[in-house]
């Protein structure tokens, strides 16, 4: 579910701020944003609350949007929208949190945009379409006025594609009904999107070959959503663990972990507490040059 900040939270944060102020961080302007730039980033900032949309661009400027969430309607009105107005998506599954976004998406509307979706699912047009009909929307934004500007494209599991110089490839991961992860290659670089995973024990696996699907990512946006205690009270809901997760990259070996598809019932500051627990846990297993990030609104990766 989307996430807005309380007020209780935006009051807690004012508080924190407060209480760490002195008379000297209010001498002057300097003073003041040197005050603020030390805040810890639960106070000063937020992770946000929008269900997942990743935007991807390639080094000649393609765009690529990894998921349907309510970030896409945040993407829709302030997003750096391609002078072609052709729009490329990758649908990673179907549940709701993933494609919250796309009937809002209003670029859709017109006709003189193009969308591509990709995904492994055959019955994805009728999905989207099963979604914005009614009851559910208006008449006069149902699916029939953006289907024209849609087209469907069906692919298979770790066979690759190749779009704009991009090699992409999907990959099936445990979660009910099925979800899949997205690797993206270029110039030698590799980004992978797996959100909604969880993990087994075969997946760990060096000697099956199709997990070598994440061998030696350069960065892994991956799905971490409970703590070890949560997870095993959790089993087969589909989601994973932060300490799992960094097991997973280090026994592949990649080198940029961002925590994805965060708990909605936590807060900036649990999950910022998180991140620390990672890096201690990482320490603990030494686990080498393994970075570890929290994935947040705005954020933006340069390979």
């Amino acid at each position: 579910m989307p996430t807005p900040l309380k007020n209780d939270q935006v009051q807690a944060k004012i508080a924190a701020a407060i209480s760490r102020l002195s008379p000297k961080d209010l001498e002057s302007s300097e003073s003041k944003m040197r005050f603020l730039s030390s805040l810890p980033d639960w106070i000063y900032g937020t992770i946000g609350g929008n269900t997942p949309c990743i935007e991807l661009r390639s080094r000649s400027g393609k765009l690529f949007l990894l998921d349907c969430g309510t970030g896409l309607r945040e993407f829709s009105v302030s997003g750096r929208q391609p002078e072609d107005k052709h729009y490329t998506i990758f649908l990673s599954h179907f549940h709701w949190d993933h494609i919250q976004g796309f009937p809002f998406f209003g670029q859709s509307f017109s006709p003189d945009s193009k969308i591509d979706i990709y995904t492994p699912f055959q019955n994805a047009e009728d999905y989207l379409e099963r979604q914005s009909s009614l009851p559910f929307f208006p008449m006069n934004a149902c699916f029939e006025s953006v289907k024209n500007q849609l087209s469907f494209h069906l692919m298979e599991e770790d066979v690759p594609i190749e779009i704009a110089g991009v090699k992409i490839k999907c990959h099936r991961m445990f979660h009910p009904g099925d979800s899949y992860s997205y690797s993206f290659e270029e110039d030698g670089k590799r980004f992978i999107y797996s959100t909604d995973v969880e993990l087994q024990a075969s997946d760990f696996d060096k000697s099956r070959e199709r997990n070598a699907f994440f061998k030696d990512a350069d960065v892994l946006v991956f799905d971490s959503q409970y703590t070890a205690p949560e997870a095993a009270k959790k089993i087969n809901w589909g989601h994973n663990s932060f300490r799992s997760a960094i097991d997973f990259a280090s026994n592949w070996n990649i080198r940029n972990l961002y925590f994805f598809h965060h708990e909605p019932n936590y807060d900036d500051k649990k999950l910022e507490a998180i991140l620390d627990a990672g890096n201690n846990y990482k320490k603990y297993k030494s686990c080498g040059s393994l970075n570890l990030y929290i994935s947040r609104e705005g954020q933006e990766i340069q390979l």
